[in-house]
């Protein structure tokens, strides 16, 4: 939606009694629950193996010292 366009929404909008805008707010909240509930629930466990070659080669403890050594300044 155009700026202007959605500008001119919003200025209608705080033109509406206060009953109508939490009528107007219930009816968009219900739009866009029902849009968003076809999507399945995301799971942490999708990350996992995620980044793993980036460690391929490389010392883990010796990186965790000098990261460790940074936090002291």
């Amino acid at each position: 939606m155009p700026e202007a366009n959605y500008n001119q929404v919003i200025s209608e909008i705080k033109t509406l009694k206060l009953s109508d805008q939490l009528r107007l707010l219930e009816e968009m909240a219900t739009l866009i629950r029902k849009k968003t509930s076809g999507t399945r629930p995301r799971s942490i466990m999708e990350l996992k193996g995620k980044g793993k070659d980036i460690w391929k080669g490389l010392n883990v403890k010796a990186y965790i010292d000098e990261e460790r050594s940074s936090w002291n300044g």
